[in-house]
């Protein structure tokens, strides 16, 4: 009983520790995302450098070699975005009316069945500038970071200067005898892989639909797939998001027999990535359960916007290895595992009883 008010005055201290923590992060935003898009470009570069050090290039010479080929691609694809979002904006009307002449249609073929289908709902539900606010908000928290593209091109070229000390770096930061180097190591190239093997899927998914997309002549093709690009780097609603616009477009662009196969276009793509090449290369992935992927996306999402949802899996992997060294975490990190992951700790525990 005496330990019981000590027990309960530590988890308030806990408690509102956490949410002055939160509430710094989140006032602190501005400044940590252009960090945390550095983490980003250089998790996905490190192993290209790691690739030409290997070629006995110098270093510094392969990390600018690395950064010049970014810095091209990011200008590049801030052009085609730019150019592609004043145009979508500028057809919004069009869009508008050729929503009205697909209402009207839609209204006579109700009135057969005396349905009374008001074009004025319809069009306040089911309108193209929602399309664009969802699209512009997706990409408001990149565009904004790329106003800081030198601040983070500088931490990226210091932090892949220094990536080959950072497993010891983060093992001396640990101070945990239990956590060995090897399990640093493992952690690092699990993140390193699974941005990887995404980059890869991510490509692999934007190439066929810009390409169908092109062939059936629906415009900003290339912008689609470049948004289905990024998009799926965000675990399990990314590609949905991506896959609105599309087939909304399409829908009032090319009718709706044309939607239908923009969106089983979209379904059997990501079916073939999401449930067969994906798995197959990542595995198990980075040992996170499903229902924490999805609650961590929710969170980082809310904490950093569109860039935390981007980085939502490696994030919440660096706390869950953090929880593993600390005694006290250390239930939380089991919480956050994989199911599978748990199986052999269980079948030790009794084997020992």
């Amino acid at each position: 009983m005496v330990n019981q008010p000590t027990s309960i005055r530590h988890s308030l201290v806990t408690a509102a520790a956490l949410v002055v923590l939160l509430a710094g992060l989140k006032a602190a935003t501005p400044v940590l995302i252009p960090f945390l898009l550095s983490m980003f470009i250089a998790i996905i570069a490190s192993p290209i450098v790691s690739f030409l050090t290997r070629l006995r290039i110098p270093r510094v010479l392969s990390v600018l070699l690395v950064l010049l080929f970014i810095v091209c691609l990011i200008v590049l694809l801030a052009g085609v975005v730019g150019s592609s979002v004043n145009d979508f904006r500028a057809s919004i009307p069009i869009y508008r009316e050729q929503l009205l002449v697909q209402v009207a249609g839609l209204g006579e073929f109700a009135a057969k069945f005396d349905i009374d289908l008001s074009m004025n709902i319809v069009t306040d539900y089911f309108d193209p500038g929602i399309v664009l606010g969802l699209f512009a908000n997706t990409l408001t928290g990149l565009s904004g970071a790329a106003a800081n593209i030198f601040i983070i091109l500088l931490v990226t070229i210091f932090m892949l200067l220094e990536a080959d000390t950072m497993p010891q770096r983060m093992h001396d930061a640990i101070h945990n005898p239990g956590v060995r180097m090897s399990q640093v190591n493992k952690f690092l190239k699990s993140v390193n892989s699974y941005i990887a093997v995404k980059t890869m899927i991510s490509l692999l998914t934007a190439v066929p639909i810009t390409i169908v997309l092109s062939l059936l002549d629906l415009d900003y093709a290339i912008l689609w797939g470049i948004l289905a690009f990024l998009l799926n780097y965000i675990p399990n609603v990314g590609s949905l998001i991506a896959a609105v616009p599309p087939v909304l477009l399409a829908l009032l662009q090319l009718g709706a027999s044309q939607s239908l196969a923009v969106a089983g276009l979209y379904v059997s793509v990501n079916l073939v990535m999401g449930n067969i090449v994906e798995p197959r290369i990542m595995g198990k992935g980075l040992g996170l359960s499903s229902l924490v992927v999805v609650l961590s996306l929710i969170f980082w999402g809310w904490l950093f916007g569109s860039v935390g949802m981007l980085l939502s899996v490696p994030l919440t992997m660096i706390i869950k290895i953090g929880l593993e060294s600390s005694n006290s975490g250390h239930w939380f990190s089991r919480i956050l595992s994989h199911p599978d992951d748990l199986k052999p700790k269980e079948s030790e525990q009794i084997d020992e009883a």
